[in-house]
């Protein structure tokens, strides 16, 4: 995911955004920053659920850590 930001300014770069060239890359840019969002937002539901289950008691302490861990550096926003 982090390096999709580069191949996109990469393809900027190349193509530069005039005429139809720049209107499609648009639209890329736009469904990648679509995609991204749902991504994040999946990421987050699974962030809320693994919460829940610790404070449910179904997870311990270092369960709880490491699934939390693992959703943090699958975001492409490292919080």
């Amino acid at each position: 995911m982090k390096n999709l930001c580069a191949i996109i300014m990469c393809l900027t770069l190349l193509t530069g955004c005039s005429g139809a060239v720049g209107s499609g890359l648009l639209g890329g840019v736009l469904g990648v920053g679509a995609t991204g969002g749902g991504y994040e937002y999946n990421l987050k539901r699974q962030k809320d659920r693994v919460e829940e289950d610790f404070k449910a008691g179904k997870i311990d302490q270092k369960e709880y850590e490491i699934r939390k861990d693992q959703i943090t550096r699958d975001s492409f926003f490292q919080k």
